[in-house]
């Protein structure tokens, strides 16, 4: 579904990303791990038009949207959850739902997936005329994967959704991140808990310094000595 060949990307001087190449396939879970600058972020946004590759491409479906518009991207049904949440704090719940599905025409379709991210995250139905403002860190970022699968995603992309997050969040997250694959999305995850991220994971690469030094299954990742010394504190 996805094909990122050799990509490269610079901030000025600093090489952010040295060639990475890796695929995602149509209805897995593909994770990038590794620690802070490692370049993970700036792939996800590579893919999606917010930063310029210098080098190399990237394939979506077989067509080449190398540094196409954020926008003609989001229109080939692609979404991102950013790390921070951005939700809209002075909008409602529902209202943040709704602005997730602003390019779509189907109310009845509409209305059902709103019943379908309710039942995702029941705490979200409870909270529907709460601003999200006023929400507490996991329910911020409960409610940013629901709006972006309001927008009906052929791929999400989730930058570091466990970010600042409680570990029993984070646990409670990670199931419904496997609910919403089982559903038969596609999911690019970039996390720094690479323990959850394997654990769900159908396949991984390991990001250091803007280059992938390692990929495998989740499992294989797990067994890795090397990733276990790294990420998994031995």
């Amino acid at each position: 579904m996805l094909e990122v060949k050799d990509l490269q990307v610079n901030y000025g001087a600093i090489r952010a990303l040295k060639g990475i190449s890796f695929k995602v396939e149509r209805g897995s879970i593909v994770t990038l791990i590794g620690s802070n600058g490692a370049g993970k972020t700036t792939t996800l946004k590579a893919i999606c038009g917010l930063v310029k590759a210098k080098a190399g491409r990237i394939f979506l479906n077989g067509e080449e949207i190398t540094n196409k518009s954020t926008n003609e991207i989001v229109s080939r049904k692609v979404t991102m959850v950013p790390e921070g949440r951005r939700i809209f704090p002075n909008l409602t719940v529902q209202e943040n739902l709704l602005v997730g599905a602003f390019q779509r025409k189907d109310k009845d379709g509409i209305k059902q997936d709103m019943e379908w991210v309710f039942e995702l995250f029941p705490r979200l139905k409870e909270r529907i005329n709460q601003k999200g403002g006023t929400l507490s860190g996991g329910e911020q970022q409960m409610l940013a994967i629901a709006r972006a699968l309001m927008s009906k995603p052929d791929l999400l992309m989730l930058d570091e959704p466990s970010l600042g997050l409680a570990p029993i969040i984070v646990e409670e997250l990670f199931q419904v991140i496997g609910q919403i694959h089982q559903e038969g999305k596609t999911i690019l995850l970039i996390e720094q808990n690479a323990y959850a991220a394997l654990n769900i994971a159908d396949y991984g690469y390991v990001l250091e310094t803007g280059q992938i030094v390692l990929h495998g299954t989740g499992k294989e990742l797990l067994d890795n000595e090397k990733v276990r010394q790294a990420y998994l504190g031995g």
